[in-house]
């Protein structure tokens, strides 16, 4: 049974005309073990080149698995990193906010990283919070791994 303490999970990134979609948007399922189709926009950057924004949208006991999922992946190390800076990672409604290092991903190992990223937002269900959102994260983080 899963857990019901995330409502949703938001996956999203941009992949630029120089970069393989296929792969990318492949890696980033797999690795995150994403089952649904993204939604895409396609944008034109600052010199008219090709820019596909892509975004899963996960609920339930997809967004719960992903979560998962990424917290497993991240290793001690990642989780640490994400506890130290829970503060900054939150928003005023309880998301947090991860961002992964694109090409590390296609790589098949998660690193946090703010260049170039694939934003992980993290939506909880804020009657089950119970406290600050740092403390729910961090049982989170600490009993997830």
């Amino acid at each position: 049974m899963a857990r019901k303490e995330i409502q949703a999970v938001e996956v999203s990134c941009f992949i630029h005309a120089t970069e393989d979609e296929d792969k990318v948007k492949s890696s980033i399922q797999s690795l995150l073990d994403i089952n649904p189709e993204p939604a895409e926009e396609t944008l034109e950057g600052h010199f008219g080149n090709g820019i596909l924004r892509v975004v899963w949208h996960l609920t339930g006991d997809d967004a719960w698995l992903t979560f998962r999922r990424l917290v497993d992946l991240l290793g001690e190390e990642g989780r640490a990193a994400l506890l130290g800076e829970l503060p900054a990672l939150t928003d005023e409604h309880g998301a947090l906010y991860i961002r992964l290092s694109k090409q590390s991903l296609v790589r098949g190992k998660p690193l946090l990283s703010s260049s170039d990223p694939v934003r992980v937002r993290v939506k909880p269900r804020g009657f089950m919070m119970k406290g600050r959102p740092e403390e729910f994260y961090a049982r989170l983080l600490e009993t997830t791994g």
